[in-house]
């Protein structure tokens, strides 16, 4: 009888969770690198900066030209397909749009408002700036699916002009933001506060479970937790600010030494819509020079190859639990014109600190290592080992 019980105990979990399969592609970056245009280092916070919040309709996407991971949505009745980023470092949902015709948009799904019976325009506009130019759309309301769970009056961005060369490349139609609705640009409501609101979850929580090594596999669950994607125990620790999914981390080790560094306190983002893992600039010198590292002139660190065995592992801890970056974490094989070399998947912010105190971003660097819990419910954000 008991083995009888957990048995519906776990087909119960299972029926409760959406997953949304996630593709692997070439970063915007890396499509460039191959064609000869290097893209100079951009720094991944400038997108939370506080214009971003809901007071305005701006936004900094300069960051996605190194995401990597997408998934698929419908929008529109009949439904239209796009290939989008979710993303828990912003709000707003935008997808490319028949009413724009520039070179970028003309290379993605685009989403056509006219053959949706369900949908209605908001006559509001909204500006996002990037790296080699800008996007420029309108807002609307339509019928979303992602999963399979069905959002009725989402508010949507439609692209109306997408000027640069950044996005020809990119592998995605659009952004799905999942971070909290106070950083909404707009003031519109996220994809994940409808959810909520019109009770489409048995809990409200997703989860991010990003592969390893270049394979395909990842998984986007809405509703609870895959526990066939990590193995041990969750380990949980509190939301600092209903903004970003912003978190504490008490201390920064290196081989298990600690540094003294996050001693008095640090804040990180978790954010899932940059690739690297991200230190502040008056430290990033000390990690390259302890790794090894040399600075290439578009900003990139580089190692020797042959070194990867000798290099630390790097180590936050959070809520009284150290979670380890192996080099195999931060360190990748490139290949360029023929020229292999390891590139450092560590970056800098200029941005001086959240909260008072130095702020770190955890990319995807340290989202493939851990499988991450975002429980909106308790506002806090669990890590668990990878499976």
């Amino acid at each position: 009888m008991k083995c009888l019980v957990a048995v519906l105990v776990c087909v119960a979990l299972v029926e409760g969770l959406v997953r949304i399969p996630l593709n692997k592609h070439k970063s915007m970056r890396e499509a460039l690198r191959e064609k000869g245009i290097e893209l100079p280092y951009h720094d991944p916070a400038l997108k939370y900066q506080p214009d971003e919040f809901s007071t305005s309709a701006n936004m900094d996407i300069n960051n996605y030209a190194d995401t990597t991971y997408y998934g698929a949505i419908t929008i529109g009745t009949p439904p239209q397909s796009f290939q989008v980023l979710f993303d828990t470092g912003s709000a707003n949902l935008w997808v490319d749009s028949i009413y724009c015709s520039t070179r970028a948009c003309n290379a993605h799904t685009k989403f056509n408002p006219r053959q949706s019976s369900t949908y209605s325009g908001i006559g509001k506009t909204f500006y996002l700036p990037y790296g080699a130019g800008s996007l420029y759309g309108t807002f609307g309301y339509d019928t979303v699916n992602v999963g399979g769970i069905e959002i009725n009056h989402q508010e949507i961005g439609l692209s109306t002009n997408e000027p640069g060369q950044n996005f020809v490349v990119a592998k995605f139609d659009g952004i799905l933001g999942l971070s909290y609705p106070s950083i909404s640009a707009g003031g519109e409501t996220p994809v994940m506060d409808n959810m909520i609101s019109q009770k489409l979850l048995s809990d409200n929580v997703f989860s991010f479970y990003l592969s390893r090594g270049g394979q395909q596999g990842s998984v986007l669950s809405f509703g609870g937790v895959d526990t066939s994607l990590y193995q041990g125990q969750i380990h949980w620790t509190p939301v600092t600010s209903e903004t970003y999914w912003q978190i504490g981390v008490q201390g920064f080790e290196i081989n298990g030494r600690k540094t003294g560094w996050c001693s008095q306190g640090c804040q990180s983002i978790v954010d899932t819509g940059t690739s690297t893992l991200t230190a502040p600039r008056h430290l990033i010198g000390y990690i390259m020079q302890i790794i090894g590292a040399q600075q290439s002139q578009y900003g990139m660190y580089t190692v020797d190859c042959s070194q990867l065995n000798n290099l630390p592992t790097l180590s936050f801890v959070v809520s009284g639990v150290s979670l380890h970056l192996p080099p195999s974490a931060y360190i990748t094989h490139r290949n360029q014109n023929g020229k292999q070399f390891c590139s450092v998947d560590i970056g800098h912010t200029n941005l001086p600190s959240r909260n008072g105190q130095p702020l770190w971003i955890f990319g995807d660097v340290l989202l493939r290592e851990y499988y991450s819990i975002y429980d909106r419910t308790n506002n806090r954000l669990g890590f668990a080992s990878a499976a």
